[in-house]
């Protein structure tokens, strides 16, 4: 190659399986988003907190929009590709068909989404045996991990399902595998929700002492006995078939996948912060809290405090006459009704606990419900809006809760980086650095979980001699929003309100369970 001459740039592909839809990027070696794609995927409730969906149709999907991202590429520049998906259960039989996890028999919905409470008295009885391998998922188990929706199938389904099942895959994995038929499993999905430890492997004694023996008859070749590091490059890359699936080319480099929350955290956390004024600027990555603030229980619960009121549809009217979204539009109303005051002063008598669907951290604890103090009879916009502003700052001050029982374990962390959806919205970001008193890092690309995803795909094509120097060159600064530290005496108090609800609601419990 002559002095003159340029390298051939090189880009990744990174798909990301969120809970609604599919989304692609191509993404080059410093990390920018040159092109973005996304689908809907279907999901069915076939009964109340069944959750459902089809890996047939996921990796149709996953087909689309990476045809869509590579369009007009040279094929031959494309160098890897990462998959991250929610920790949803996949099953297929011993030769790889969907089976159904339902009564209804439909193998088409072969999926058990993360969001699934059907393995209620599963997971109860798991965490009654008080397993020493509890302690790698904080001391209890939760309901959206994969052991107790295993026992329900054998309990269940046994002859449609079970007896017949040759293969139960994280969603992560099933890509990665339809995509190189290799059938290894990510440390990741196996260690946060498969109870496997890193330095021990499987624990034979829990699987038997929970009923589910049958893993450790087969050595584990249904749950996987062959798991690798997210980013390491698996078999032969991606096979002749999936390449015509996905419209790229053999034998491209294919990654070990993550979750897709452990994605986000790889696009966003790695960024130099040099020249930004951070504390966490020399120290260990350690340090540093990635929040993913995507399409799961925190958007759900915004979602339904905001849709739920009787102003939502003057709302709707009034934010598409002004071309702005819902969120947009209440943002603006807020700053408009605050007058001389702060605007997160406008819930002093308004607090909110937002763990609808239970709480999965830290406490762990499915029972919890939602709770609200404090509302009046008038349901105008006013309301709506302090209503919205009560939900996020009850998000945040939920981060605040995290980050305290981090910090009792031992962390020590001094520094938030967000990315995802609800990282676009100001107001979302300003409250999180105002509850936590900790400044908030925002990645230069706000997909920083397809930039994960991507990272996956540089680090299995050895353009990268590991993860964390992919993180360092691919994930960038945007900008930092610092908290506004003569509020803190209020947000101490919201804190303190915060944590009563949850210790009243749980006193509630307990009177109506007295005999």
């Amino acid at each position: 190659m002559s002095g003159g001459e340029q390298k051939p740039e090189r880009y990744y592909v990174g798909v990301d399986v969120g809970t609604g839809s599919v989304r692609a990027a191509l993404v080059d070696q410093s990390g920018v988003l040159l092109a973005f794609a996304d689908q809907p995927i279907k999901k069915w409730e076939p009964q109340f907190n069944h959750h459902e969906q089809s890996s047939e149709d996921i990796w149709a999907a996953c087909c689309v929009v990476t045809k869509k991202v590579v369009q007009g590429i040279d094929l031959n520049q494309i160098r890897g590709l990462g998959f991250d998906a929610t920790c949803s259960l996949v099953v297929l039989d011993k030769q790889f068909r969907p089976l159904p996890v339902n009564h209804e028999e439909d193998s088409h919905r072969n999926v058990i989404m993360w969001l699934d409470h059907r393995a209620v008295s599963q997971v109860n009885r798991i965490n009654e045996t008080k397993h020493s391998v509890l302690q790698y998922v904080g001391g209890v188990m939760s309901v959206e991990m994969q052991a107790p929706k295993l026992l329900w199938l054998k309990e269940n389904l046994r002859e449609t399902c079970w007896d017949k099942a040759g293969h139960f895959f994280d969603l992560p994995d099933f890509l990665s595998w339809k995509a190189t038929g290799v059938t290894a499993r990510s440390l990741c999905s196996l260690v946060c929700k498969w109870t496997y430890s890193a330095e021990r492997g499987w624990d034979d004694s829990f699987w038997k002492m929970i009923g589910l023996e049958d893993f450790v008859a087969d050595n584990y070749s249904k749950i996987g006995n062959q798991v690798l590091p997210p980013g390491a490059s698996l078999g032969n890359g991606l096979t002749p078939e999936a390449a015509r699936d996905l419209g790229l080319l053999p034998g491209i480099a294919v990654a070990a996948s993550l979750i897709d929350a452990h994605a986000g955290g790889l696009g966003v956390i790695g960024a130099d912060v040099k020249g930004h004024g951070l504390v966490c600027e020399g120290q260990p990555v350690t340090s540093r809290l990635a929040v993913i603030c995507g399409t799961s229980s925190c958007h759900m619960g915004i979602d339904h405090m905001v849709e739920g009121h009787a102003a939502f549809p003057e709302l709707q009217v009034k934010a598409t006459a002004r071309c702005q979204s819902v969120y947009a539009y209440l943002n603006s109303h807020l700053d408009l009704i605050k007058k001389a005051q702060p605007v997160g002063f406008l819930t002093v008598d308004l607090h909110v606990w937002p763990d609808f669907h239970g709480n999965r951290s830290p406490l762990a604890d499915l029972t919890l419900k939602g709770m609200v103090t404090g509302l009046k009879l008038s349901q105008d916009l006013d309301d709506l809006a302090i209503l919205y502003l009560a939900t996020v700052q009850a998000i945040a001050l939920g981060t605040r809760f995290i980050i305290e029982a981090m910090e009792a374990a031992g962390h020590s962390i001094s520094t938030l980086f967000l990315c995802g959806g609800l990282s676009k919205n100001p107001l979302f970001v300003q409250m999180h650095a105002d509850v936590t008193g900790m400044p908030v890092v925002l990645s230069q690309e706000v997909e920083s979980v397809l930039v994960g995803a991507a990272i996956l795909g540089a680090c299995a094509s050895g353009d990268f001699a590991s993860v964390q120097e992919a993180m360092a060159k691919m994930s960038k600064v945007g900008k930092v929003v610092f908290p506004r530290l003569q509020d803190k005496k209020y947000y101490d108090k919201k804190y303190q309100v915060f944590l009563k609800l949850v210790e009243h609601q749980k006193e509630y419990l307990a009177i109506m369970n007295d005999n």
